[in-house]
C-alpha cells in the first residue's frame, strides 16, 4: 500500500432502531439525541472532520431523515438569524466545513455491523476509511481519537481498531484482542474474539466504536458468514483480515462514554456539561449542593 494513502473518508453506521432508549427514539433517532447541546452524531463528524476527513458516508434506515436534515443547510433558519443579527446563533448551525460532502447509503435490512459497513463498499471505493460508531463518545483533552489513530495509519497503513481496557464481567459483551503490544499504546493483533466467554478472552482489552480498515475488508465481509446474535459482524471479519494482513490496536488517550444504554448517556451528559463554557460553573455549584442519600 502506498504511504500516500491518508485517511478521508468515515463510515457512520447509524440505521440501529435504538430500542433502548424507547419511547424517546420512537420517532427520532438514537443518534440525535443531544449531549449538552449537540447531538451524538455531531460529536462523531466533528471528531472526524478533525482528523481530516473529508467524506462522512451515513449508513441509515427508516425513521432516519432527521440526520440528513441536521447536517444539510437550514435556509429558512439561517434567513431569520441574519435578519435578527444573531451572529453566534448563526455559526452554530453552520455545522459541517464546505468542503466536506456527506453521501446516505439505505441499509436495507439490519443484518449487523459488518453488513453495514459493507453498504459503504461502492462509495468507498478501494480507500482506506474510518469508522465511527456515534454511541461511542470520547472526550479528549488534546487531540481526538480518531485523530490519533489516522496518525497511526500514517505510519502502519494497516487496519487499526481502538481499544481500551474491560472490566471482567463485561467481557462477553465486547469485540476482545489477542496479541503483543508492540510500544506504551499500541498492539499488533493475531486475534480478535466477538463477545467471548469469560474463560475464553484472549485479554481484557476490549474494540470500541472507532477503527480504521484497508479496502480489503470488503472482499472478507461479502464472505463472512453470520455470527453472533445472528448478525455479519465486523469483528469476525476483522479476525479473518488477521490472518491475511497485519492489524493493529491502540489504547487512545480520552475517555470513552457509552451511549447506547442510559447510565452511560448521562454520564457523558454530567461530564460534557461541566467541560461546557457557558454551564460549567452553574453545574458544579449544583452538583456540590444537591443532597444524594
Amino acid at each position: 500500500m502506498s504511504q500516500h494513502n491518508k485517511i478521508k473518508i468515515a463510515v457512520f453506521p447509524v440505521a440501529g432502531m435504538g430500542t433502548r432508549f424507547l419511547p424517546a427514539t420512537k420517532a427520532s433517532p438514537k443518534e440525535m439525541l443531544p449531549i449538552v447541546d449537540k447531538p451524538l452524531i455531531q460529536y462523531a463528524a466533528e471528531e472526524a472532520v478533525e482528523a481530516g476527513i473529508e467524506t462522512l458516508i451515513f449508513i441509515t434506515g427508516r425513521n432516519k431523515l432527521s440526520i440528513p436534515n441536521h447536517f444539510d443547510k437550514a435556509y429558512e433558519i439561517e434567513s431569520e438569524l441574519e435578519k435578527k443579527n444573531k451572529k453566534k446563533e448563526l455559526e452554530l448551525i453552520k455545522i459541517l466545513p464546505t468542503n466536506v460532502k456527506c453521501i446516505y447509503i439505505r441499509q436495507n435490512e439490519a443484518l449487523g455491523l459488518g453488513h453495514a459497513v459493507l453498504c459503504a463498499k461502492s462509495a468507498v471505493g478501494k480507500n482506506p476509511f474510518a469508522v465511527i460508531l456515534a454511541d461511542d463518545i470520547i472526550l479528549s483533552k488534546e487531540e481526538g481519537c480518531l485523530s490519533q489513530m489516522t496518525n497511526k495509519f500514517n505510519d502502519l497503513q494497516s487496519s487499526i481498531v481502538a481499544i481500551e481496557k474491560v472490566n471482567k464481567d463485561l467481557l462477553q459483551e465486547y469485540g476482545i484482542i489477542g496479541g503483543f503490544k508492540s510500544d506504551n499504546n499500541y498492539w499488533e493483533l493475531d486475534k480478535i474474539i466477538e463477545k467471548p466467554k469469560i474463560e475464553e478472552a484472549p485479554s481484557d482489552m476490549g474494540v470500541v466504536g472507532r477503527y480504521i480498515l484497508t479496502p480489503t475488508i470488503f472482499e472478507i465481509l461479502e464472505n463472512t458468514a453470520k455470527g453472533s446474535g445472528g448478525e455479519i459482524q465486523l469483528t469476525d471479519a476483522i479476525a479473518t483480515q488477521i490472518k491475511k494482513e497485519k492489524v493493529y490496536a491502540y489504547e487512545f488517550a480520552g475517555k470513552r462514554f457509552d451511549c447506547g444504554n442510559k447510565l452511560g448517556f448521562l454520564k457523558a451528559t454530567i461530564e460534557y456539561g461541566l467541560n461546557h463554557q457557558e454551564i460549567s460553573s452553574e453545574l458544579k455549584s449544583y452538583l456540590k449542593d444537591l443532597d444524594i442519600d
